[in-house]
């Protein structure tokens, strides 16, 4: 099995404008494809680190004395960074949401295919897992999380029918919770409901906005001028808050305007949104709904 199928390749390391003697960062190594491509464009004296959570991913370490992996979730660059004497990069290239060998393990409980325990963590040391977000969280935050991370219009109805059925014994797999919100999936958009409420879940139970947030945060400070930014985002909550910070350096309101009136922003947008072409979605299914954003620091 293919760990994982790098979604956008050449598209996405062109973008980091690779220099010979450069420092790149790739944020979300898993099976190690961008980080392959990244290397054979690499001189001797270039460097490669990259970051993974999940110690499944651990095995793929590669045997590059240029290349260092760091096995950490991704909102800890700066800090790791430095603890390896590295304060500024030439780019960074991050793949974000879910690796196909993540969705083809069952028992991680990433995918809607397979019954499996209520799990959904990127790494085994996170303490909240899905069974916590179903059997623990009251009504009120459970509708925060599908309403906000599904943008599922039954949110309150969900909440309150899990509420119910946990009284009466713990929700304990995927199938048991398929079960008990089986009249919110009529057979026509079942499977569309569904991924809707396990992606709401497992970013939750990954905290994965509050991550995307403190990375790309972290990722303009460490960035050096003229470094570039290449992102892949696989859903509209991701997506909007890279091309929002990419515009603007912001996630809400206005950047400040200089002493002429014009916008001070950090970066400036190189060229127009990338999606896989038709070809790559035939060869690579879980392609279909990725977005690549590339920025240069200015």
């Amino acid at each position: 099995m293919e760990y994982h199928n790098p979604v956008l390749l050449y598209e996405t390391v062109d973008g980091l404008n690779i220099k010979p003697d450069g420092i790149y960062v790739d944020v979300t190594f898993g099976g190690g494809g961008h980080s392959k491509e990244i290397l054979r464009r690499l001189g001797p004296d270039g460097k490669l680190f990259g970051f993974d959570q999940d110690e499944d991913a651990w095995n793929n370490a590669l045997p590059d004395e240029r290349f260092t992996l760091v096995q950490e979730n991704f909102r800890y660059i700066k800090r790791f960074l430095r603890f390896h004497g590295v304060k500024s990069v030439d780019g960074i290239l991050a793949d974000l949401g879910v690796s196909s060998h993540q969705f083809d393990v069952p028992e991680r409980g990433f995918s809607t295919r397979f019954d499996a325990d209520l799990d959904m963590r990127m790494s085994k040391r996170n303490e909240l897992d899905a069974y916590k977000v179903i059997n623990e969280y009251d009504e009120n935050n459970l509708k925060r999380v599908f309403l906000d991370y599904g943008e599922l219009k039954v949110a309150p109805a969900l909440a309150r029918t899990i509420v119910d059925a946990r009284e009466k014994k713990d929700i304990k797999t995927t199938e048991e919770l398929k079960t008990v919100l089986a009249k919110y999936l009529p057979e026509k958009v079942k499977n569309k409901v569904l991924a809707q409420i396990y992606q709401a879940i497992r970013i939750e139970v990954n905290q994965e906005m509050e991550v995307l947030k403190e990375f790309l945060e972290q990722s303009l400070e460490i960035l050096k001028p003229g470094g570039r930014l290449s992102v892949i985002s696989y859903h509209s909550l991701e997506d909007r808050l890279v091309k929002r910070f990419m515009k603007n350096g912001l996630f809400e309101g206005e950047p400040e305007r200089d002493f002429f009136g014009n916008f001070s922003v950090p970066f400036k947008l190189v060229g127009k949104l990338i999606v896989p072409t038709e070809a790559e979605i035939k060869i690579n299914n879980r392609a279909r709904s990725a977005k690549l954003r590339i920025a240069e620091k200015i």
